[in-house]
């Protein structure tokens, strides 16, 4: 029995990246001056932050119904079932679309609904190529995967409230006051809320509140039977990477011993927060997976 395994690029994975894991990726669509562009596809990340910087009016997309079922049946051709991981249900309609696509495959298709994106979408992924390769059906390694959907946590440091105010998620007066007062709100994401978690001057005690909050959630998954640790720790960002470089020598600092893997954030985030953000993903460890 074959199973494949199909992520979105909301997992922050590039189609070279997918193709080292043996991975297959669907790439995202956006939507810049009413022209729709794909991730990594036909715009990459540093055009698309200088359209955005300039002004241009953009929107995000999900893949259109040709788009997923296309797909799915060219792969079809190759494996008895596929595994399909898109992006939270909480942040987009993706995952309920494709959960009804699948309506028509008679069980082929799994579409997992685990309440994650970026680099915690993309360890899933992973995970469920893992065990495909060991052996697991496509409907178990679902069940799998959704029964651990909260067992991940990511936070995000938005550097500007430009386009929160554009997308309407704060009003033009909160945005001037937090410009002044150089507020840097932290976002949270656990399960399939985007909420506000904190809200902090300048970048050096947004980073300080995001690290103390991953060492609490580090704390809480523990350690695994054989003592070693029990959770994944990762950066993400948008057109940050030299502060993500920093950021990840505070980490490894603090957690020595961890692979810390630094990502881009997807497009799918990106258009709503903005360039300069900077994240850090705490994921627990799946046995039954393996680490990026």
């Amino acid at each position: 029995m074959k199973t494949a395994i199909i992520v979105d690029s909301n997992s922050g994975m590039t189609p070279a990246d997918a193709k080292e894991h043996g991975i297959i990726l669907l790439s995202m669509p956006f939507i810049v001056n009413g022209k729709v562009y794909h991730e990594h596809v036909d715009m990459d990340h540093e055009t698309f932050f200088k359209k955005q910087v300039g002004g241009s009016e953009i929107m995000t997309s999900q893949p259109a119904f040709q788009e997923v079922t296309d797909l799915w049946n060219k792969v079809l051709r190759e494996y008895d079932e596929i595994v399909h991981i898109p992006m939270s249900s909480g942040l987009s309609g993706s995952c309920a679309s494709a959960d009804m696509y699948d309506d028509e495959y008679d069980g082929k298709v799994q579409v997992v609904n685990n309440q994650r994106i970026s680099l915690t979408q993309r360890q899933s992924a992973i995970n469920a190529k893992f065990m495909a390769d060991h052996g697991m059906r496509a409907k178990a390694i679902k069940e799998k995967l959704e029964e651990t959907r909260f067992d991940s946590h990511i936070y995000i440091m938005v550097d500007t409230m430009t386009y929160l105010k554009k997308g309407g998620r704060v009003t033009p007066a909160a945005a001037a006051i937090a410009s002044v007062l150089n507020l840097k709100p932290v976002l949270q994401i656990n399960g399939e809320k985007l909420d506000a978690f904190a809200k902090c001057r300048g970048i050096k005690k947004a980073k300080s509140i995001m690290l103390e909050q991953a060492k609490k959630d580090v704390a809480s998954f523990g350690v695994s039977a054989d003592g070693k640790p029990n959770c994944w720790l990762g950066i993400a960002h948008t057109d940050n990477q030299a502060e993500a470089e920093a950021f990840k020598k505070e980490l490894e600092a603090a957690f020595p011993g961890y692979d810390i893997r630094i990502d881009a954030l997807p497009i799918s985030i990106a258009v709503h927060i903005g360039p300069g953000s900077l994240a850090v993903t705490i994921e627990k460890v799946l046995p039954e997976g393996v680490q990026y």
